[in-house]
Parts: C-alpha cells; structure tokens; sequence
C-alpha cells in the first residue's frame, strides 16, 4: 500500500473541527516513520487473537515471531510512546492493546464516510471486520441514480450533489475517495470543508489539502506492479 502524507495551508482545521492531532504534537508526530504506526496497527490484530485465545501475558519475542519481525524492533516501537510491560514478564495483553488503541486513537468509534460507490467502494461497504476495530461507516455518495436512496449493508447511499446536507448532520472523521481522477479534487475541497480531516485516497491523483488534514494514497496497480518485480 503506497502511502504519503500531505500538510499544507493554515494551521486552523476545516469545517470548525479540531484536526486529527493537536498542533503541538504534530511535530513530535513528524518524528515517528509511518512504519512504526503500520506496525503498531499490526501489533493489535495480534494481541487481539492471543485474548481472544485468553491469554494473559506475551514477550516481545513472542509478539515478533508472529510478525516475521525481532523482539528488538518491537522494543524499538513500543518505546516511542512509553514504557510498556514489565522486565522478564512481557506484556499484559489486555493492557498493551487498550494502550496502542489509545495511541492509534482507536479506542473511540471513527466516523468514515465512501464517496464514491462502485466495485470497489461497494467492497468496503460489504466488509463486516471494519467494525471489529471501532470503524463506523456512516453514509456513502454516489451520482448513480439507481443507487440513491438505497442501502448497502445498512449504509445510506445519497447523491453527491447533497454531501454538505448529510455531512453537517452526522459529520465524519474519516472519507473514502474512489471516484473519476477528475472529479477528486473539487470532492476533497468540498469534505474538508465539512470538518473531514482524513482521507483514504484510491484515485491516482495527487491532492492538495490544508494542514491539519491527512491523506493517504492507494494505489493498487503500483503495488502489484511493485510485487512483480520480485517474481520469477
């Protein structure tokens, strides 16, 4: 997944929200390789299953061998945020995943809306493990007629014409961008507007967005194109 981060603009967020992060923290945030929070996300989905499996304590080198890692780079990780576990114990599972839920600011339920709904965005509507991690989708937009006024998995599909109306109401941490490359930019400027201070970018289109509003690009075709290099 090709990732990278934009920040241009006033300090002030959009739509009267509070960015992502408080100002203060984004250069101590500047600080930490993007690496290190993929890997804090990978870190919980592993102590997700070891509760799921009652288990009480895990060791650094237990936690790396799940993840292809060493126990040193989980040490490493772990100790930008904090001292965490206890020498010669380990970690207490329950314990260390609500703490990196706090860091990723998952502990709280994050508001995301897909504009944008066709093959793809029609994908991440019908995923159910979203919501395992605190993902709430809110609503979708689409210009499909046959599609407005519907529901997909319980999701309101409404016009894009009619964002600014829906977004006011219920508002959204979080927008997925899968729409024409040439529509993209105008749609980013309208969401940020609305107070969206973070998007997950499927259009291969470099955007412009305001400090204090992150975006994330996927694209799909470089990472496959990326994997190929090392095939036979």
């Amino acid at each position: 997944m090709t990732e990278h981060n934009q920040d241009q603009g006033d300090d002030a967020a959009p739509g009267g929200r509070e960015p992502l992060r408080a100002p203060e923290a984004q250069e101590k945030i500047a600080r930490i390789p993007k690496a290190v929070i993929k890997r804090l996300s990978l870190y919980t989905r592993v102590l997700q299953q070891l509760e799921w499996a009652n288990v009480e304590k895990v060791s650094s080198q237990e936690l790396a061998d799940q993840l292809g890692l060493n126990s040193a780079q989980v040490r490493k990780d772990l100790a930008y945020f904090g001292q965490f576990g206890v020498p010669g114990l380990g970690y207490y599972v329950g314990e260390l995943r609500q703490n990196l839920k706090r860091i990723l600011r998952t502990d709280r339920s994050v508001r995301v809306v897909i504009v944008g709904v066709g093959n793809l965005g029609s994908a991440l509507m019908s995923y159910g493990g979203f919501m395992r991690q605190g993902v709430k989708f809110e609503m979708a937009f689409d210009n499909d007629p046959s599609k407005i006024g519907t529901t997909w998995n319980n999701i309101a599909i409404h016009h894009v014409d009619n964002l600014e109306r829906y977004l006011g109401r219920a508002g959204a941490d979080i927008a997925i961008l899968s729409v024409p490359a040439d529509a993209a930019q105008g749609l980013v400027d309208r969401l940020v507007k609305c107070g969206v201070a973070g998007i997950l970018n499927f259009v291969p289109k470099r955007l412009i967005v305001p400090q204090g509003v992150k975006v994330h690009y996927v694209d799909l075709a470089i990472e496959i194109e990326s994997l190929s290099y090392y095939l036979k």
